[in-house]
């Protein structure tokens, strides 16, 4: 049994997190939908992650992959073939949706279908002006010392 947690608290402090707050609540709630069809999640590399998709049956003009902001949506489905009368059916070859939530600036980089498996590759590309970068400091203009003329000494 989860416990749900209350994260309101942490609204008062912090400004811009209220999307990860959305994801660590829909997180908590249960899950009714099925595990179907079952996949992988790797990290490749620091920026580098791969999705991999049982889709044993599909061949890839019955999958559709779309980007959306912030989401992956994996699809499948099998054209109906009425010709066919089965004594027994137990292939899932059902349509599927599978949703993956993605962070900030992920991107899908390839896809590929080998050997049933649906592989997808994502890279984090962060901008270049989203990187840290070293401030210089401006310690501002630098007074040079008065010249005196040696007139005017004279003359005082």
């Amino acid at each position: 049994m989860r416990a749900n947690m209350d994260f309101s608290p942490y609204y008062r402090s912090s400004i811009g997190f209220d999307r990860i707050f959305d994801l660590l609540e829909k997180a908590s709630a249960p899950q009714n939908s099925d595990n179907w069809p079952p996949y992988d999640i790797a990290k490749v590399s620091d920026d580098t992650y791969r999705i991999v998709i049982a889709v044993a049956g599909f061949r890839d003009d019955e999958l559709t992959i779309t980007h959306e902001p912030n989401m992956l949506v994996i699809n499948g489905a099998k054209p109906e073939n009425g010709d066919v009368q089965y004594l027994h059916h137990g292939l899932a070859l059902r349509p599927f949706a599978r949703r993956f939530e993605l962070a900030d600036h992920v991107s899908v980089i390839g896809a590929r279908l080998e050997n049933g498996l649906l592989e997808i590759d994502l890279r984090k590309e962060i901008p270049e002006a989203m990187k840290p970068r070293q401030i210089v400091i401006d310690s501002g203009p630098t007074k040079k010392p008065a010249r005196r003329i040696e007139g005017e000494a004279a003359a005082a």
